[in-house]
């Protein structure tokens, strides 16, 4: 890999300990360091009225073009309902081979569902969601092994259902980056 870090970018407020843990799983996956910040900005331009949710291909190329780390991988994790066009809702996106990726915990949060509060599944799912937007940005595309982090994911159930880890097939490809 020619990237020499990461950067989890927090868009929004979250725990320092909660991103600590999301960055010391991602940097086990990827074997690059992880570092995180915080990063303040107007998520009004990124809000669509009409779906009462947020862009998540504008909030991408935002966090794209506002990132000037040469050499590093940027997420950009939030707390909003994301949508693109063709889909009710995501929770991440990602430019494939690209510089930059963004994920929300909006919809992983059990209160979503009527469920009570569950911050370990919260953090698992973050993680998962976080390692699985980067792995695409570092040129991996979604696996059909049923435990890989890079299988794809349309309800929670699904990313529930997959480890926080790349499957032996996709660790190739990622060595080989």
């Amino acid at each position: 890999m020619k990237e020499n870090k990461i950067i989890l970018a927090a868009c929004g407020p979250f725990e320092k300990e909660f991103l600590k843990k999301i960055a010391r799983s991602a940097e086990n996956e990827f074997r690059i360091p992880v570092t995180f910040e915080e990063r303040h900005f107007d998520l009004a331009p990124f809000y669509n009225p009409g779906r009462r949710q947020y862009d998540a291909n504008k909030l991408l190329s935002y966090i794209s073009d506002s990132s000037v780390n040469e050499g590093a991988k940027v997420l950009g994790l939030f707390r909003v309902d994301l949508f693109i066009p063709i889909l009710t809702y995501v929770f991440g996106q990602a430019k494939l081979n690209g510089g930059s990726a963004i994920a929300s915990i909006y919809r992983l949060r059990n209160e979503m569902y009527g469920l009570k509060n569950n911050e370990a599944l919260l953090l698992s799912r973050a993680t998962k969601e976080v390692i699985h937007e980067l792995g695409h940005s570092f040129g991996l595309i979604h696996c059909h092994v049923q435990t890989c982090v890079m299988r794809s994911s349309t309800y929670v159930e699904d990313i529930d259902q997959k480890s926080h880890n790349f499957c032996s097939g996709c660790r190739e490809i990622l060595d080989r980056k």
